[in-house]
C-alpha cells in the first residue's frame, strides 16, 4: 500500500480523497494556488506545496508542477480528483516515467475513452449503440454549417476533451451553429486545453442515465447500478440519484452487462462512468445510447456509496495499488435511496447568473469535513450529508467552478430522501453571494419530480420563465404570519427591556398585521395561544432575537396533547427588513411586513418608490471577463442581437439587445475584468 498521495485537485474532492486516505492510514500532500492559500483541504492535508497563481492554466494545469510536487514531498502516488487533468493521458504517463503510481486507470483507457471523438469510433466498432453524429474533425464554422445540415437539427456541439457542462452547445438552426461553434472551441481551449468539436444528433426528451463500473489489474470489471442525472441546466448536472426511477431491472443488467464488455474492451480498472442516453420518444424506455465514458471519479460518486456501501475512493486506491476488488457482481445490490443536490453560487432569481465573492456566513444542516480529515460519514448524519471544500469567511473565486458544496441524502424510500432534502435545504445558510437552495427545494418538492417523469429539459420545461421561488400554499403562509408575529413580540420585548427604551412596565404588543405575498393577515398573541384571522395555529419555536435560524413545528387539532407529534416542520432563516423580516423556507423568499394592529392602516399613505429606467444600459450581470464585443458605437441594434460576451465561472454568457436601439456609448474593452452591474455599454 502507498505511505503517501497526493492530491492533483482542490475543493471538496480534495477533502474527499483525504478523508479516506487518513482513515487507511495513508499520508497525504495538498498542492494549491494562490486563491486557495486558507482553503480547507490546504489545512487537512499532512503537507502542502504552493504550485503557482490563481488560474488553473498556471497551476492545476501544470503537469510538471505537480511532479515537482511529489519529488518534493516523496509522495508515491497521485489521486487526480475529477476536472483538471484526471484526464489527461500526457499527465499519466508522465507519472509513469517517473515513478509514481497514477490512481486511475491506463493511459490506453484514458486515451481511447477520454476523446469523445475516438471512444464513439471505438464504440461503434465494438457494437455498441452510439448517437448518429460527425465524429471527425470540424475544420471551421462553415463546416460545422454543413455538417448539421447533414445531421439534422437539432444537434449538439461539444469539445471533444470537454466535461462538466463546459463546451457545450445546441443548436436548433443555421444561426445558432454559426453563433455558438467558436464559443464552444474557446471554452474547450480554455478548460481542457482541446479546441476540437464534435456534432451529434440531439435527442428529443432524452434522459441522462450513468452506470458506475470499477475494474482491478486482474481483469475483474463490475458496475455498480445506475444514477439518474437527467435534471441539468445548460447540460450541467444539478440533481442526481440513485437509483433511477425509470430503469428497470432487467434495463439495468443490460446497460450494465454492455458498459462492462465496453470496459473490458480497453482494458480498464479503477473507477469509471459510461454515461448512455435514452429517449423518451421509445414508449419501451430500453433503447439507450452510448453518450461518452468518463475516465475518472464522478462528482455525484457518493450517492452510488450509500447505496451500495462501497466506498470508491478507498477502492481507486486499492486497485492503484495491485489489490483484487473484494466483491462480485452477484454481490452488489440497491439498499434504500440517495439523492445529491449540488449547492451553486449562482443566482436563480437573477437569470441563474453566476455569483462570486465572500462567503459571510457559511453554515450547512451537519458540518462537512473537519481538519484532521474525519467527515459526516457515508450516509451522513441521520441520512444527511455535506460533502465541501469552503469555508465562512472565504472567498468564491471566479477562477474554478461555480459548486459550494454537495448535499446527499439516503433514506430507504425516494420520497423519504426527497423530504431529508427539503428538510436540510431550509436549514442551509449562506451569505454574501447568490446561491440555488430555494431552486433546489423547489425541485424536491415539485411534482413532476416526485413522479419521477424526468427529462434532461425538466429544468427549461417547468420553468420557462425563469424561477421565481417556489409557491407557498395556505397552510404555509398563515404559519409565516404565526411566526413573524411572534418574532416581532419577542423583538419589542426586548427592545422595551433595554435601558432608556421603552417604559419598563409598557407591555409588548400582542396584536399584528402582517402582509405576506398581498395578503393580510390579523394576528393576536395572548397567553400560549396564536390566532390568525380568529382561527387557532399551534407553533413551537425557540427564538432568542438576532437568531436567524428558526425551527418551527405546526401542530394539528391535538395540540394540547403533551404527545402530539407536529404535522408539519420547517426551518426559516429570518433576516431583518425595513417593517418587518425576510423569511426563507421551502423554496422561497417570502417579505414579509409586520406593523402594530393600530399602525397598519397608516402604511397605505406610504408614496411607492418607482425604480429608476435601466432598460438604456447593457449592464454586466455578473463579475467577469469581457471576452468580446460584437458593436461599435453607432450601430442599430434589435431585439435578441449578442451585444458583448462574459466569460464567469469558466462559462461563456451572450449578453443581447431587449429591444430596437442604437450603440450611443461603449465603455468597456475586450479583455476588461467587469465588476457586477458595471455598465459596458449605452443604447440610445
Amino acid at each position: 500500500m502507498f505511505k503517501k498521495i497526493l492530491i492533483a485537485n482542490r475543493g471538496e474532492i480534495a477533502c474527499r480523497v483525504i478523508k479516506t486516505a487518513r482513515r487507511m492510514g495513508i499520508a497525504t500532500v495538498a498542492v494549491y494556488s494562490d486563491a486557495d492559500a486558507r482553503a480547507p483541504f490546504v489545512r487537512m492535508a499532512d503537507e502542502a506545496v504552493h504550485i503557482g497563481p490563481s488560474p488553473a492554466a498556471e497551476s492545476y494545469l501544470i503537469a510538471n508542477k505537480i511532479i515537482a510536487a511529489c519529488k518534493q514531498t516523496g509522495a508515491d502516488a497521485v489521486h487526480p480528483g475529477y476536472g483538471f487533468l484526471s484526464e489527461r493521458t500526457s499527465f499519466a504517463e508522465a507519472l509513469a516515467a517517473e515513478g509514481i503510481e497514477f490512481v486511475g486507470p491506463p493511459v490506453n483507457a484514458i486515451a481511447a475513452m477520454g476523446d469523445k471523438i475516438e471512444s464513439k469510433k471505438l464504440a461503434k466498432e465494438a457494437g455498441v449503440n452510439v448517437v448518429p453524429g460527425f465524429v471527425g474533425e470540424i475544420e471551421d464554422t462553415e463546416h460545422a454549417v454543413r455538417i448539421a445540415g447533414e445531421i439534422g437539427y437539432p444537434v449538439m456541439m461539444k469539445a471533444s476533451a470537454g466535461g462538466g457542462g463546459k463546451g457545450m452547445r445546441l443548436a436548433y438552426n443555421e444561426t445558432d451553429v454559426r453563433e455558438g461553434f467558436e464559443s464552444v472551441k474557446r471554452e474547450g481551449l480554455n478548460s481542457f486545453g482541446d479546441d476540437r468539436v464534435f456534432i451529434e444528433k440531439f435527442i428529443l426528451n432524452p434522459r441522462h442515465i450513468e452506470i458506475q463500473v470499477l475494474g482491478d489489474k486482474h481483469g475483474n470489471v463490475v458496475y455498480l447500478n445506475e444514477r439518474e442525472c437527467s435534471i441539468q441546466r445548460r447540460h450541467q448536472k444539478v440533481v442526481e440519484e440513485a437509483p433511477s426511477p425509470f430503469v428497470t431491472p432487467k434495463m439495468r443488467q443490460a446497460m450494465g452487462e454492455q458498459c462492462v464488455a465496453l470496459a473490458k474492451a480497453v482494458g480498464y480498472y479503477s473507477a469509471g462512468t459510461v454515461e448512455l442516453i435514452v429517449s423518451g420518444a421509445d414508449p419501451s424506455g430500453e433503447s439507450f445510447y452510448f453518450l461518452e465514458m468518463n475516465t475518472r471519479l464522478q462528482v455525484e460518486h457518493p450517492v452510488t456509496e450509500a447505496i451500495t456501501g462501497i466506498d470508491l475512493v478507498e477502492q481507486m486506491i486499492r486497485v492503484a495499488a495491485g489489490e483484487a476488488l473484494p466483491f462480485q457482481q452477484s454481490d452488489i445490490g440497491i439498499d434504500g435511496w440517495s439523492i445529491e443536490n449540488r449547492v451553486y453560487a449562482e443566482d436563480p432569481y437573477r437569470g441563474f447568473l453566476p455569483s462570486t465573492g465572500r462567503l459571510v456566513r457559511y453554515a450547512p444542516p451537519v458540518k462537512g469535513w473537519t481538519d484532521d480529515g474525519d467527515a459526516n460519514g457515508r450516509r451522513g448524519v441521520d441520512g444527511v450529508r455535506v460533502d465541501d471544500g469552503v469555508y465562512e469567511g472565504g472567498e468564491v473565486s471566479m477562477f474554478y467552478d461555480p459548486m459550494i458544496a454537495k448535499l446527499i441524502t439516503w433514506a430507504p424510500t425516494r420520497d423519504e430522501a426527497a423530504d431529508l432534502q427539503v428538510q436540510a435545504l431550509d436549514s442551509f445558510q449562506i451569505e454574501g453571494l447568490g446561491h440555488n437552495v430555494d431552486f433546489l427545494s423547489a425541485i424536491m418538492q415539485h411534482p413532476r419530480f416526485r413522479s419521477g417523469e424526468l427529462t434532461t429539459g425538466f429544468i427549461a420545461g417547468e420553468y420557462p420563465d425563469g424561477f421565481h421561488g417556489a409557491e407557498a400554499d395556505e397552510g404555509l403562509k398563515r404559519t409565516l404570519a404565526a411566526l413573524a408575529a411572534a418574532l416581532a413580540t419577542a423583538d419589542a420585548d426586548r427592545a422595551r427591556r433595554i435601558d432608556g427604551q421603552l417604559a419598563e412596565a409598557e407591555p409588548a404588543t400582542g396584536d399584528w398585521q402582517v402582509r405576506i405575498g398581498g395578503t393580510d393577515y390579523d394576528v393576536s398573541l395572548e397567553e400560549d395561544a396564536i390566532t390568525v384571522d380568529g382561527q387557532p395555529v399551534a407553533i413551537a419555536l425557540e427564538y432568542t432575537p438576532g437568531d436567524r435560524l428558526v425551527a418551527v413545528d405546526l401542530y394539528g387539532e391535538d395540540a394540547d396533547d403533551d404527545e402530539a407529534e407536529p404535522v408539519a416542520s420547517y426551518g426559516v432563516l429570518v433576516e431583518p427588513a425595513r417593517m418587518g423580516f425576510r423569511m426563507t423556507t421551502r423554496g422561497a423568499k417570502h417579505d414579509v411586513r409586520v406593523l402594530p394592529a393600530h399602525i397598519a392602516p397608516l402604511a397605505a399613505h406610504m408614496i411607492e418608490k418607482i425604480p429608476p429606467d435601466l432598460s438604456k444600459f447593457l449592464i454586466c450581470p455578473m463579475p467577469g471577463l469581457l471576452v468580446s464585443l460584437h458593436v461599435a458605437e453607432g450601430d442599430a441594434v434589435q431585439p435578441g442581437q449578442p451585444l458583448a460576451t462574459v466569460e464567469a465561472m469558466k462559462m461563456e454568457n451572450i449578453l443581447r439587445a431587449e429591444k430596437a436601439a442604437t450603440v450611443a456609448r461603449i465603455n468597456a474593452k475586450q479583455g476588461d475584468s467587469l465588476a457586477v452591474d458595471e455598465i459596458i455599454l449605452e443604447l440610445e
